[in-house]
């Protein structure tokens, strides 16, 4: 008995060594001195790393991650990934405004020095060698002193700013480890930093007339010196924490005896006693959907929502909103508390394993909305009003706009797996698209099982967070546990693939008691599928069925129902409901009838949908030209498309206008992602008293990278232009007013901010001609904000038969045979509408004689910034005409670069002419580069996204 004591109590002592050894070195431990001086941007940190070996492997290295000098210069991956996204902010910063961390000393308990390394490629971390192999359960002092250069928060919406600092990874911190290998992350401004967790002290000095908000916890504040106060703060299991020091304290505090949230959340139109009832209704409903929060305080602040808005129409300008000042304030203040809230707590790869915090936070937002606002519409109180009630996207629910966002990238082919890391996702997937599609699916999910079980899991994950290390396969394993079914396609499918959901029905028949029915899988990808009938559009049975088998007959009894409906709720992620009905009545001409909407509306799957808008074109012979367009363009991509465009030219008093019928088709899993075949016609004037009409049928296609990060686009075209003009009296060059061009034309794109470089080849043959063309042109920002400009144009006939410049090439203004360019007055010789410029073919800016090359043309077009918007250009060039000696042609001048290639100007000063600067009418020579164009400015704004 007493061995038998003595063998227990052993193993009682050695249990409890083994716990203790494991909450001994579970966590890091940093303790931080910081010495804030607000005039310089600095932090003077020094800082003591007890760093744990938690792994069972040994350590000859250790990582510490260090984002805050990803700032440092213009050549980061962090400026790289700016420059990607057409960010101009940084790049043209002063240096002032960039951040940096210079390490002063890093050595061991020993005082000894330790090695380490930050390459050029990887600023953003530092590589520490140690003198002595680190064992598994063994540790290591790191001692080191550094400054924090803090930088704008212009970029990242973090940063100094005029009322203080708001500071976010600004220090140096062991990485994640796993797999047996630190996390080696690049700060790409995505909030996805792989640190490990660690217990924090840090004692802070700041201006006394400055404040501090955080949500580490209080241990001390000193204020003995009379210029400086002292804080010291406590942390424990944090991979991240937040400190705002500010002049003016804009922070409220919101305790409601379970967690005291900070926030600084702008909305001067609800009162504090209206805050402080949504800000606990909020945390209460975390608290209660996913779980007990572990730290006492939280920050929600206006910096982290403008970095995670909530994109939608909440968007809008407050005086326009269709959403009360109340609900504005609740949606904002919830989307980001539960951001940080899932932040801080899920101890998660956060870049590679980011579908589960996205999946979570947005099924917890349908869930507090269907618990809170079940009946907010996508337009809020604009649903209400009658002039809106025919729009589809009046009637939609608030939840129903996630699946709309996420259609809009899958319909143009954009749309990337869940599961894929989130560096490598396109800026409206990362921000928008793939967060909504992570949390409709697991509402999917959770509708399919049916038993409160994705709920269930996700607390059951969140407490597992509170012991250890997770992933996304801890996630799944709880699931896959918890499910009654087999859900292995929900992995595969759902989430570690971009393969869409689209069913259909194939055959339907009824008698006056059931329905007999077999669905088409028009994607063989298998996934569940809810089946209702309605009647009268209401629901009266509701059925999921899992269509394994392409040949499967389902029976059902019918209610009285009228019409049978696939995913009509819209449960499902499925790319196409416009094929999901099917009449039950006796009689039906279609199964969606027509409707008629003004402007624009959202894809409404229940009806054919025409939109009409007026519209007002401008040339100078057709003058002011109105006209009404009639076409089924929703906000959404379909593969048919139809845009008919009737006008009346007021100048001339003729009928014109446009039309173009188009059909696309999409390739998922390859780089030749689109082929699109279109025909469009033009009929307006090219002369004061002659019309043309071009009819372009044509086929495009296009070609991507199979990373859809990369900027690089291809394009291979195919067309046939005919045009027929009339006769005109104003024109005599003896060109055939009656013709047809074949055109085929490479277009090789790659395009960011600071490098821009395009290549295009075009071949065309016609009846009395045969022409061959390229062009590269190339743009770089350089370090000092100067921009170059180099465009190289090379064409020559393969043979030309015609008696007229009217096919030949331009040298400072193309003739447009193929009606390619808006040109405002392309007939016009003289006065304003001839100076308008076109960069094409020679590409000149001054007018010189000869202006045309029926053989071959060899221009160089280039352009330098002076400053800012102001460029010096100059051109050189040779051409050769039949039976003339080769011409060598040149120009400069001023270019005011105002927008590229939408608004321009150009100052001629010397050419062959002469100083044209001194010249009589020397207006007459400036040209202008002007695009009216809607869908060209929208480009602009979109290329950052897409």
């Amino acid at each position: 008995m007493r061995q038998f004591l003595k063998s227990f109590y052993k193993i009682i002592i050695l249990v409890f060594v083994l716990l203790s050894s494991v909450k001994q070195y579970a966590q890091h431990q940093s303790k931080m001195e910081v010495a804030v001086n607000v005039e310089l941007k600095t932090l003077n940190v020094k800082q003591d790393i007890t760093f744990f070996n938690t792994s069972n492997d040994t350590l000859v290295s250790i990582v510490l991650n260090d984002w805050n000098n990803a700032f440092a210069d213009k050549n980061t991956p962090l400026a790289r990934r700016f420059s990607d996204e057409f960010y101009r902010g940084f790049h043209l910063a002063k240096a002032i405004e960039r951040g940096n961390t210079t390490i002063l000393n890093l050595t061991d308990s020993n005082s000894s020095a330790l090695e380490w390394e930050r390459t050029d490629k990887n600023p953003d971390f530092i590589v520490v060698r140690l003198n002595q192999k680190l064992l598994p359960g063994e540790k290591i002092d790191l001692h080191i002193t550094y400054i924090s250069k803090i930088p704008s928060d212009k970029f990242t919406h973090y940063g100094f700013n005029q009322n203080g600092m708001n500071l976010k990874n600004w220090f140096l911190v062991p990485a994640r480890f796993e797999n047996h290998r630190f996390i080696r992350y690049n700060n790409f401004n995505l909030d996805d930093i792989a640190n490990a967790a660690s217990n924090y002290d840090i004692e802070i000095k700041i201006p006394n007339n400055y404040s501090i908000t955080t949500d580490l916890d209080p241990v001390s504040k000193d204020i003995s010196n009379a210029a400086f106060s002292t804080f010291s703060f406590t942390g424990n299991n944090r991979t991240d924490f937040n400190l705002i020091i500010e002049k003016q304290n804009n922070f409220k505090s919101y305790d409601n005896g379970t967690i005291e949230v900070f926030s600084d959340l702008k909305n001067k139109k609800i009162s504090e006693v209206q805050k402080a009832l949504i800000i606990d209704r909020v945390a209460s409903f975390a608290n209660n959907f996913i779980g007990k929060y572990p730290n006492k305080k939280i920050t929600v602040s206006q910096a982290d929502y403008e970095r995670n808005p909530f994109y939608g129409l909440n968007q809008l300008p407050s005086f326009i909103s269709p959403f009360s000042d109340e609900f504005m304030f609740e949606i904002t203040f919830f989307k980001t508390y539960l951001n940080n809230y899932l932040k801080n707590t899920l101890r998660l790869d956060p870049r590679k394993d980011n579908w589960v915090y996205d999946g979570i936070q947005i099924y917890a937002m349908m869930k507090y909305m269907e618990e809170n606002h079940l009946d907010e519409k996508m337009l809020g109180r604009l649903s209400k009003m009658k002039l809106f009630k025919s729009y589809n996207i009046t009637n939609l629910t608030f939840n129903e706009q996630y699946s709309y966002y996420y259609m809009l990238m899958a319909r143009k082919n954009l749309d990337q797996p869940l599961g894929d890391p989130k560096d490598i996702l396109i800026k409206f997937n990362e921000q928008i698209a793939s967060k909504y599609r992570a949390g409709l699916s697991l509402s999917y999910l959770d509708d399919y099982l049916n038993h409160n079980i994705v709920p269930e899991s996700i607390k059951e994950f969140y407490n597992l967070n509170k012991t250890q290390q997770t992933n996304r396969y801890d996630f799944e394993k709880i699931l896959i546990e918890k499910s009654p079914k087999n859900i292995d396609w929900f992995f595969k499918t759902i989430i570690d693939s971009r393969e869409i959901i689209d069913y259909k029905f194939t055959h339907v028949s009824k008698t006056a008691d059931s329905v007999q029915f077999s669905i088409k899988n028009k994607t063989n990808i298998y996934a569940p599928i809810p089946v209702y009938g309605l009647r009268k559009n209401g629901v009266v049975f509701k059925e999921w069925i899992e269509p394994k088998n392409p040949d499967s007959v389902y029976y059902f009894n019918r209610k009285n129902a009228d019409k049978l409906v696939i995913n009509y709720e819209n449960e499902v992620p499925e790319f196409n409901q416009r094929n999901n009905w099917k009449s039950l009545k006796s009689l039906v001409i279609t199964n969606r009838p027509i409707k008629f909407n003004f402007a624009k509306d959202l894809e409404d799957p229940y009806y054919n949908q025409i939109l009409y808008i007026p519209t007002l074109t401008y040339n100078y012979y057709d003058g002011i030209t109105p006209g009404i367009r009639f076409h089924n363009k929703t906000i959404l991509d379909k593969p048919f498309t139809f845009d008919i465009n009737p006008a009346y030219s007021i100048k001339a008093g003729t009928i014109s206008g446009s039309s173009a019928f188009s059909l696309n088709q999409f390739y998922r899993n390859s780089t030749l992602y689109n082929v699109r075949y279109s025909i469009s016609q033009n009929y307006f004037h090219y002369a004061p008293d002659a019309t043309y009409l071009r009819l372009n049928p044509m086929v495009q296609l296009r070609i991507r990278e199979e990373n859809f990060r990369d900027n690089r686009k291809q394009l291979i075209l195919f067309r046939q232009v005919i045009v027929n003009r009339e006769a005109s009296a104003f024109i005599t060059d003896n060109s055939k007013p009656n013709y047809s061009v074949f055109d085929a034309r490479y277009v090789n794109t790659k395009t960011e901010l600071v490098n821009h470089i395009n290549f295009m080849t075009d071949i065309q043959f016609s009846g009395g001609f045969g022409k061959v063309s390229a062009e590269i042109e190339y743009r770089r920002l350089f370090e000092n904000n100067r921009k170059l400009n180099l465009r190289l144009f090379a064409g020559s006939f393969l043979y030309n038969t015609t008696n007229s410049d009217y096919f030949s090439f331009g040298l400072d203004k193309p003739t447009d045979y193929l009606f390619d360019y808006n040109i405002l007055g392309r007939s016009e010789t003289t006065g304003l509408f001839s100076q308008q410029y076109v960069n094409s073919e020679g590409g000149f800016k001054s007018k010189l004689n000869p202006s045309f090359a029926n053989q071959w043309m060899t221009t160089l077009n280039g352009s330098y910034a002076l400053w800012d918007w102001v460029e010096v250009y100059g051109d050189v060039g040779f051409l050769k005409n039949k039976h003339e000696d080769i011409y060598f042609g040149y120009d400069s001048g001023i270019r005011l670069n105002l927008v590229p290639d939408y608004f321009e100007l150009y100052f001629p000063i010397y050419s062959n002419n002469g100083w044209e600067i001194s010249q009589p009418k020397y207006n007459e020579k400036i040209r202008f580069v002007i695009t009216l164009a809607p869908k060209a400015l929208v480009t602009l704004f979109t290329r950052k996204w897409f």
